[in-house]
This record gives structure tokens, sequence and C-alpha cells, in this order.
């Protein structure tokens, strides 16, 4: 830890990423509360809400990148920017790693900060799963093919569906049921504690749902007990141990952060922030998509000296319980250290936001916990993707000015 601290220390504050400012819409139900928003209504309140919280003057965002993967294209960074408020000379771009999306935007505008030049990026992810097109693929004739989902890979590789890799990755790695099911009902406990203790409040921005305002998740369920999981069938594959239990639900969710310099953040005014030590991306066997974080996270700690007993808040996003606890045995960390406010099984999977939830989820817990013990915090915020990939971020809570 102390070797981390005394490279920041020395790095030029002109080329240092940090996240000053990081917030998120509700995460809701596909179809269910805000299904009426497409993906830019679901985003624009949440990069104006950034915006004012910085006091930062929209025409001076460098760009908007913002991760995507079900939508029909056109770049929503640049509608969603526009529909913001922000002045038609600030640009937008939209990346699609799949799940991966909104952590890979936020990793690249690192990589353009780190490049120099003191800007100010606008990053994030959104999707909207209840609006997402109909997708098809032109035959000969001219006739349409639909189809639910894009490939990933190659067949040649395999290309399961996420489901069918999730029992892949439970086969392979031997994660039981019941270690599944306890995963996903103490991620509902702990959703459901921390929005009791207001947790939340600061980071959701509060959007028009059909028929009301909309400002907490609908996902964690209080009703949720052992008994009741332990008789969910298989879900993906016949006899298998991935249920709809130990599985997340699909949300619309959007989720942003505002990115710059150190030296620029202290010029704004900011407090604190957290410092981007570095990301890494990795390929693994397409058909056990879901340990692609493991691979990830291992490569990106160890080249920087870290082992994960140092590591203070960790953040996987939880599209199965299968694939989080085999990343999290990979790695040699105990489950029960991760997400400790809960994850996506209890919060669901918005695809393309998910991975900048977690980066905002460990902005507002390093803020906290600051804030309640005066320590700092090391994190780790982790994500897979289709097609065999995974996303990992090692990021440091720092202050910047007294108080």
């Amino acid at each position: 830890m102390a070797s981390i601290r005394q490279a920041v220390t020395a790095r030029d504050e002109s080329r240092q990423p940090v996240i000053i400012a990081a917030r998120r819409s509700p995460n809701c139900r596909a179809n269910g509360q805000l299904k009426h928003l497409r993906a830019p209504g679901l985003l624009a309140p949440v990069l104006a809400s950034l915006l004012d919280s910085t006091a930062a003057d929209p025409a001076d965002v460098d760009d908007v990148i913002i991760g995507n993967a079900v939508g029909g294209g056109g770049n929503v960074a640049r509608f969603a920017a526009l529909e913001a408020g922000l002045p038609v000379t600030v640009p937008g771009i939209t990346v699609d790693r799949q799940c991966g999306s909104g952590l890979d935007a936020i990793a690249f505008a690192a990589q353009l900060v780190a490049a120099g030049g003191n800007p100010l990026f606008l990053a994030g992810g959104v999707e909207s799963i209840s609006t997402a097109p109909a997708r098809a693929n032109r035959n000969d004739d001219g006739g349409l093919d639909f189809y639910s989902r894009a490939p990933f890979v190659p067949l040649a590789y395999g290309d399961p569906d996420m489901g069918v890799g999730a029992e892949n990755v439970a086969v392979t790695f031997g994660v039981s049921r019941e270690r599944q099911d306890e995963y996903a009902l103490r991620s509902h406990q702990r959703a459901l504690a921390a929005a009791a203790a207001g947790r939340f409040v600061d980071e959701i921005v509060p959007l028009q749902g059909t028929d009301h305002l909309v400002d907490a998740d609908d996902g964690p369920k209080p009703s949720l007990r052992a008994p009741l999981m332990a008789r969910f069938p298989a879900a993906f594959v016949p006899n298998g141990t991935v249920t709809a239990a130990n599985s997340c639900f699909d949300a619309d969710a959007a989720s942003a952060v505002v990115m710059t310099s150190v030296e620029r953040a202290r010029a704004m005014g900011a407090i604190d922030g957290l410092l981007v030590l570095g990301c890494n991306t990795r390929g693994v066997d397409p058909r056990l998509p879901g340990i692609g974080a493991a691979h990830a996270a291992e490569r990106l700690l160890k080249g920087h000296g870290v082992s994960v007993d140092g590591v203070d808040l960790f953040e996987f996003n939880e599209a199965f319980a299968s694939q989080t606890i085999a990343c999290l045995d990979h790695l040699g960390v105990d489950p029960g250290r991760a997400n400790l406010e809960g994850g996506a099984l209890a919060l669901g999977h918005g695809y393309g936001a998910s991975g900048a939830v977690l980066v905002t989820r460990l902005f507002a817990q390093s803020r906290n916990r600051y804030r309640e013990s005066g320590q700092g915090s090391l994190c780790l915020a982790m994500i897979s993707s289709a097609g065999g990939m995974g996303t990992a971020a090692l990021l440091q809570h720092a202050r910047f000015q007294p108080g």
C-alpha cells in the first residue's frame, strides 16, 4: 500500500486521473417503472446532475464517453449530452464491450487524462433494456431474420448464452448451489440494509417514472429467505445449479462520473476523489465468460504490486452468483468481503451501465468510510463480459483539501 501512495505522490498531478463526482439513476426492473425512458432519457439527468454537483462549466467538458450494449446505435453519448444541456461544441462517443462497457468507458477517459492536457470528461454507461430495439439480419431475399442477441464470438469458440456460461463456470470451478444461494441472499440483505440506512440517497438521481418520481432501486426483496430460494428450479441447464434466485435481473439504469486530473480537480475546488491507479482488460475462454474479471484483476494487481489483502473495498458485478464466487475464489478473496452493500443480484444488471455503477458505488463507500473512520480506501472494481472478457480498475480514495 505504501508503494502505491509514494507512486501517486511522485506522479505529475496534471496526468493523474481522478474521479471527483459519481452519480447514477435508480436501478429499476426492465419493463417496469422506467420502461418509458429510452437510453438518453435515463442518462441525461445523471449528466446534468454531475455538472451541477461540481459547478463545472458545461462548455469546459472535453468529451462524453458512454458505454452501451444493446441500444440502437446513433451515438447515445452525443444525444444524451445535448439532452442534458451541454453545448453543441461538446462531442460524445459511445463504446461497446457488452457488460463491461460502462467500466471501459471510464478506463478510456482515465487513459486520455494520463496522456496530458488536464482534460475534463463525463464517462459512464447506460442501458434501457425496456426500449432496446428489435434486431434482425437481412436475408438474401431481403426478408428479416430476427434474433434475440448478437453472436458474441465465432461458433468455433463456443458461444453460450450468459446463463449457460454461468452454469459452465459453476461446474468447472465447483461452485455449489448452496454457496450460490447463500451469496445471493446475502446480496439482497445487504442492499436492503444499505437502503434503510440511506446509503444510496446521495448517489441516486431521481427520475420521473411512469406515474411517479422514482428515487430508489426496486430490486431488493425483503421476503427472500433460504427455504424459498431452495425451491427455485434450474433456469438454464436441466438439473443445473444456476436459478432465477441466484441470478441477476435485467435493469434499466444509467451511471456516470466526472473525470479529470488531480491538478485540475484542485483548481475546481474538489475536496476529494478516487484516483484511477490503473485498469486492465483480459480475454478468457468464451465458454467460461464469467471468469474474465478474475484474470483482469489478477494481472492488474500484480502489475501494481498489490495483494488482495491490501484492497479495502471490492465491487464485482453480480450477474450470477456462480461467476462472482468463482472469480473471488480465484483471487483468494473471501466472498463476504465483496459488495458490502449488495450488488446486481439485488439491484439488477443494466448491462452497459453496470460497470459505471460499480465505480459510483465505490466512490460513495470510500467517502463514507473516510467520514466515519478517517481511513482512505484502496478499491477494486471488476466486471465480466459476454464473449469471454473481463475488466478491472484499481482506485484509491484521496483528499485534496483540508476538512
